[in-house]
């Protein structure tokens, strides 16, 4: 028998210590939980005793599923629910933006510190389903690269699936990533944002917002938004928003997914961009090679080693930036090179695009262009610069701009295949009458062939090894240029 007045005490406790709330919104808070709960009253009662906050909520929705409240004990229901649950432990919207910037007068790391632990502690940023995710680094000659299976986005029940079917269709919020989610309640087609909180920006005198990803994978991962649902386009407003950005966050990053499909992200709707407090390996990378650009002296410029095909640029002067990036972009969404597969357009259907990143470095802005192309063939109808039909048993998804930088997002279903890939090594066991393993046999082969002893001792190694090489090997089938001689042929043009 749940004890709902305890959990909700408990709850409450933790706001407090968590400042979600101050001392005098505690029964302001406490009479919303009651409400919600559909309860007659509230008891207060000593916390004496230690309490794990994600049990605490497991136990209160619980309660609401047992009274009724909640018509489901699925997944998606308890979700919906739970970010309701955390409003009532909520600063409005305003009062986050006014707390925010009045950190930012003193420091911006301050200001962005309270906004990332605020999304933590109000269960937006789900940290107990994303410590869940699978995560390793593997050495290779561009630096560690980093390794994700993402288990942390739930999979949506059968029972759910069936009821969205018959919800009438709706078009507000256009997306997830629309500025009117803030607040929105969510149904079974679109995620609760009770919980959510935007911060307002000024980029390139246009409104953007700030918010964090509720599936973090790296620190301080955020999501750069749109004031309006406008797809995603790559132009010389892109470099001036990041740079912008970056100027007033000089300790994170930022960049954007092409916006192209197969070389774009999962959402091209709306403009957006990615940012955070995080180092990638494509980041750590020097110069293969160095060149000059004759009308931009104070501009430092060179094709990054790193197995995609990169342009970094380095200059204290902002507008040198923003113009050779716009020379750049302009010249490679025209450019052709049958020697090496590049065609530009196939009849009128563009191909050619970038991936900017941006970040600053001891003073100096740092604007990385990773060039982009998006053609099909038949022997690679997916993508020519994609992940190749050998490597789909590991990832098969489109490469974005956390790919890009050197971080693998894994498909889930991995957690589950690498244990039956370890003991296929172990024993010899074969997976051709396996159709949902037959996927990884050549690689198991492969790795057979490769290692002259496997055992317990070294299996795991060996695994996160090799999908670390195939990663590697799915970057460089992403670069445009395979070789620093084509790559020059489009250089000299700058």
């Amino acid at each position: 028998m749940i004890n709902i007045q305890l959990e909700l005490n408990k709850l409450l406790d933790y706001a407090l210590n968590n400042k979600l709330i101050q001392p005098a919104d505690y029964y302001y808070a406490a009479n919303r939980l009651i409400d919600l709960l559909k309860l007659t009253e509230f008891q207060k009662l000593d916390i004496t005793t230690d309490y794990d906050f994600y049990i605490v909520m497991d136990n209160i929705l619980q309660y609401a599923y047992e009274q009724g409240i909640i018509e489901s004990d699925t997944v998606l229901y308890k979700d919906l629910f739970d970010s309701a649950i955390m409003d009532c432990l909520m600063p409005r919207p305003s009062e986050v933006n006014q707390t925010f910037w009045s950190l930012y007068l003193n420091d911006p790391k301050e200001a962005t510190d309270y906004f990332y632990n605020l999304s933590q502690k109000s269960n937006y940023i789900r940290v107990d389903l994303t410590s869940k995710n699978i995560s390793w680094k593997t050495p290779t000659e561009y630096g560690e690269l980093d390794i994700t299976i993402n288990v942390s986005k739930p999979e949506k029940d059968p029972r759910d699936i069936a009821k969205a079917r018959n919800l009438p269709k709706t078009s507000y919020p256009k997306c997830v990533l629309c500025r009117e989610n803030e607040g929105f309640s969510g149904n079974l087609n679109h995620p609760s944002r009770h919980n959510h909180r935007i911060i307002n920006l000024k980029l390139n005198n246009e409104n953007w917002f700030l918010q964090y990803s509720p599936y973090v994978y790296y620190n301080e991962h955020c999501i750069v938004l749109s004031e309006h649902h406008v797809p995603m386009k790559i132009s010389t407003d892109t470099f001036k928003r990041l740079l912008d950005f970056v100027d007033l966050f000089p300790h994170y990053f930022i960049g954007s997914n092409a916006d192209l499909p197969i070389v774009g992200g999962s959402i091209l709707s709306h403009d957006h961009f990615q940012g955070g407090r995080y180092e990638f390996a494509m980041m750590k990378q020097g110069f293969k090679e160095t060149f000059t650009v004759k009308d931009y002296p104070d501009v430092e410029a060179g094709i990054v080693n790193w197995p995609m095909s990169a342009i970094r640029l380095l200059s204290t002067n902002k507008e040198s930036i923003i113009k050779l990036s716009e020379r750049i972009l302009t010249l490679w969404k025209e450019y052709s090179d049958y020697e090496v597969d590049i065609y530009a357009y196939t009849d009128d259907t563009p191909h050619n695009t970038i991936t900017p990143i941006t970040r600053k470095v001891n003073n100096r802005y740092e604007m990385t262009l990773v060039l982009r192309n998006n053609r099909t063939t038949p022997e690679h109808p997916l993508g020519l610069f994609h992940p190749h039909s050998e490597h789909h048993h590991i990832k098969k998804e489109n490469i974005g701009l956390i790919e890009v930088m050197g971080l693998a997002v894994l498909p889930g279903r991995l957690k589950d295949e690498i244990p039956l890939i370890k003991h296929a090594l172990l024993t010899g066991e074969d997976f051709s009458s396996d159709s949902d393993m037959y996927k990884h046999q050549a690689w198991v082969e492969s790795l057979r062939r490769k290692y002259d002893e496997i055992t317990e001792n070294n299996v795991d190694w060996i695994i996160k090894t090799e999908i670390g090489e195939v990663f590697k090997d799915i970057l460089a089938q992403c670069g445009v240029f395979k070789d620093t001689k084509s790559f020059m042929r489009f250089i000299k043009l700058i």
